[in-house]
């Protein structure tokens, strides 16, 4: 299973930094740089020459985020191949189940969807990512056909690249006195913020107890597009102690100060303290993005001004639609939750 070679990966690159504070760069441009590139081609021949009592060893060390970023680094690429996009023969496919649950934020019942990996037994724990919606958007958005995420992660596990994890949609905008959002006023990004509340009160404890999940920031991911990705990024930062794992898709304004109003975040707080940092951290901005701009460009910025570690990816083929979705999703979901 090509996980498991990512995995020894991993813990060989984690023997070599030797430390959460190793030597690697706080960002990565629209391709690997080479000096990345080529410590994980190092990890690789250390993992091939290693014995098996080695490691045995090696896994049980704590895998360390720089060395986790450093392997999914050189998974990235822009565009998924379209066979990974395709229905196989004799493939049954899960599909999004609709669920509602009650929001003591937005004081109603709330729809949400549910992808459950095939095969989903109460007998094994899943880890579980969270996928925002955008703006105009509900909790459809992300479960339609045209995102292709059941097809895409199934394929993907099937194939080794990708752990069996429950993928959520959620409704996001979160207000006792406007059930929908139709704008994008200052009272909208607040109301989308505010869904920060519903998922830590009502939608992460339905889904926890409802599911057979793995629970802990090692087991649980969040991105989302547009809003949403301004809203995973705000929930991530917050909640570094939660979601070990967070991208943003076309990020929308306001996720800290300086990037538009209303601001969420204090430039102080948009940084992660010693021991809280994520295993991923991965922004696609696409270069045709007529909506949002260079907006996540300067979120990049501020991230490497920052000395965070995160991965940039660009995406020139696209703009503020699902081709950008997809193409984030089919690198995020590679990437989570390897031997965690």
């Amino acid at each position: 299973m090509r996980t498991k070679k990512i995995a020894a990966v991993i813990l060989s690159c984690a023997a070599l930094t030797g430390c959460g504070n190793a030597d690697v760069s706080s960002a990565v441009p629209a391709s690997a740089g080479t000096e990345r590139t080529q410590m994980t081609q190092t990890a690789v021949s250390e993992t091939t020459a290693s014995t098996a009592q080695e490691t045995t060893q090696a896994v049980s060390e704590p895998i360390l985020p720089a060395a986790y970023m450093a392997v999914c680094a050189d998974m990235m690429t822009e565009i998924p191949p379209e066979e990974i996009l395709e229905e196989r023969d004799g493939v049954t496919y899960p599909v999004f189940q609709k669920f509602t649950y009650y929001s003591q934020t937005a004081e109603r019942e709330t729809g949400v969807n549910v992808l459950l990996p095939y095969g989903y037994s109460e007998e094994k724990e899943y880890p579980v990512v969270y996928v925002l919606h955008g703006s105009a958007d509900t909790e459809d958005w992300m479960a339609r056909d045209e995102v292709h995420i059941s097809t895409m992660l199934t394929n993907l596990i099937i194939d080794g690249q990708a752990e069996e994890m429950i993928v959520v949609s959620p409704y996001i905008y979160c207000s006792k006195d406007m059930p929908r959002c139709y704008g994008l006023s200052t009272q909208d990004f607040l109301n989308f913020d505010n869904f920060i509340n519903d998922l830590e009160t009502d939608l992460k404890p339905f889904i926890e107890e409802r599911f057979s999940v793995a629970k802990g920031r090692d087991h649980t991911a969040i991105t989302g597009f547009s809003i949403g990705g301004r809203e995973s990024l705000y929930i991530g930062y917050s909640h570094p102690e939660q979601f070990g794992f967070i991208g943003s898709i076309c990020t929308a304004s306001g996720v800290v100060d300086g990037t538009g109003n209303p601001c969420a975040l204090r430039e102080e707080e948009f940084q992660f303290q010693p021991g809280l940092e994520p295993y991923l951290l991965l922004l696609s901005a696409a270069e045709q993005d007529a909506a949002v701009g260079e907006i996540p460009f300067g979120y990049d910025r501020i991230m490497t001004a920052n000395g965070t570690n995160h991965l940039f990816h660009l995406m020139t083929q696209s703009g503020h639609d699902v081709n950008s979705v997809i193409s984030h999703l089919y690198n995020f979901l590679r990437m989570l939750f390897h031997q965690m």
